[in-house]
């Protein structure tokens, strides 16, 4: 099947774009990709070389399959080759995924009213929809014009979780400032403020320990008929194999 990932230009997650295009492209998937620009992007790089993280790098940068995953994907014909949101088709692909990202150059993908107008489209034609952690906010902002509400609205979504989020930056901010603020609005927040109630938010157990394809029970996934979303990094293989259930329901 033919899917796309919706990437910022620069600063996007390293694990939440590069590990789904592998599984994906490993699977026979046709993976193609979209950026703000239409120029190939670039991952953040405090996540793939730890800088400034210092004695907390090891839990904080992309794990070392991720950076794997990422180099093979920097060799990609269609990453190298990326459209411009403008450029997007909705009825040539079978599936949208939006991963996430928090520094400052992913705000250009989470603020695009072009992007956004394409999420409403592929929420309407019941397409497969992944969201995870920044991405489930790049989501919850697609309002739909029929009904005036985020295409969330009535669904059962999790994404990044506000303790996640201030941990981060509480370690972090003595020497990156507000890297791990995006907005002074969490992600979490923001979501439930546009889903129909706070109880369709579901936090799933303490995130503790990144999952991994034989460790899988580490993850945590919400599935919502076409639409499943993750926290954070450490959800990744749940939730690249839980997209693609959806791709062969």
């Amino acid at each position: 099947m033919k899917i796309l990932i919706a990437t910022s230009t620069t600063d996007f997650d390293p694990t939440e774009v590069a590990v789904p295009w592998k599984l994906l492209s490993e699977a026979g998937h046709d993976v193609h990709f979209a950026t703000d620009t239409g120029e190939m992007g670039a991952a953040d790089p405090h996540m793939l070389e730890g800088k400034y993280f210092g004695i907390w790098t090891k839990l904080l940068i992309a794990r070392e399959d991720a950076r794997d995953a990422y180099a093979e994907m920097l060799e990609d014909t269609a990453f190298q080759n990326p459209m411009g949101y403008d450029a997007i088709k909705v009825t040539g692909f079978d599936g949208l995924l939006l991963p996430g990202g928090h520094a400052e150059g992913v705000k250009p993908y989470m603020e695009s009213e072009v992007l956004r107008a394409h999420i409403v489209d592929f929420f309407t034609a019941d397409k497969p929809v992944g969201a995870i952690c920044h991405g489930v906010v790049t989501a919850c902002r697609a309002i739909n014009p029929e009904t005036g509400k985020s295409v969330l609205f009535g669904r059962k979504t999790t994404a990044l979780l506000k303790r996640q989020e201030m941990v981060a930056y509480n370690l972090t901010k003595a020497l990156m400032n507000e890297y791990y603020r995006t907005y002074p609005t969490s992600v979490q927040e923001e979501v439930m403020a546009a889903l129909e109630a706070p109880s369709d938010f579901h936090t799933g157990k303490n995130p503790m320990r990144r999952d991994m394809p034989n460790k899988l029970k580490r993850g945590f996934v919400v599935k919502d008929g076409n639409y499943v979303s993750a926290r954070w990094p450490g959800d990744i293989y749940n939730f690249t194999n839980a997209f693609m259930d959806l791709l062969t329901d």
